[in-house]
């Protein structure tokens, strides 16, 4: 008889497990999580300082072009590099008129690469371009743009996402991130994620 109880047990239990199974599949993970350094990016503000040198020090933004203009060094490319790497390439233009400069790069405003930004489109309170912040989460974006509207079908919302060239469309459950606070619903966003959120019909 000791073989049929721990029979009834073992049915017990998958009986337990299919009733806590969740009639909504977890929200998408696919993908490495990014783990590079910040690249600037055109929108980007950043403050040059030169060591003992103020008078070629300045706050200036990163042009549409991903250039930048400081004193003594015209039309440096910005766009795509890291802080420190910006900093080697003005010492090399400044050691044209500077002995032994050390510079340094401290991004001050983030935008981010073009290619790099999250853009959130449709039923979003407001819609935008964000910059890719590391670890940035679907919960991060939506308050970004301050939620949704009203007529938005939160659940039926999608991250399209390009993956070795080609596009994924992955699906997202706002409503239940939002209003019910489901945070299984909550996933890592990755760069050049599109969040399109439709609107609803009834």
């Amino acid at each position: 008889m000791k073989w049929l109880a721990c029979l009834s047990m073992s049915v017990s239990m998958l009986v337990v497990s299919g009733c806590a199974t969740n009639a909504n599949p977890p929200a998408p993970t696919e993908g490495a999580i990014p783990t590079n350094d910040y690249v600037i990016g055109a929108g980007d503000t950043i403050n040059v300082i030169v060591w003992r040198n103020p008078e070629v020090s300045m706050v200036v933004p990163v042009r549409p072009d991903g250039k930048i203009t400081t004193p003594l060094v015209e039309d440096i490319v910005a766009n795509g590099k890291t802080s420190t790497q910006l900093a080697r390439d003005i010492e090399k233009a400044l050691a044209k008129f500077i002995q032994q400069p050390v510079v340094t790069v401290i991004v001050t405003a983030f935008a981010g690469p073009y290619e790099e930004q999250i853009r959130v489109i449709g039923q979003a309170a407001k819609p935008q371009a964000l910059a890719y912040r590391q670890g940035m989460s679907l919960m991060d974006v939506v308050i970004a743009v301050g939620g949704i509207t009203e007529f938005a079908a939160g659940n039926k919302a999608n991250l399209i996402r390009t993956v070795d060239g080609k596009q994924q469309k992955l699906s997202v459950r706002l409503n239940d991130l939002i209003k019910d606070g489901d945070i299984s619903a909550n996933v890592p966003v990755r760069p050049g994620d599109v969040l399109v959120i439709p609107q609803s019909f009834f």
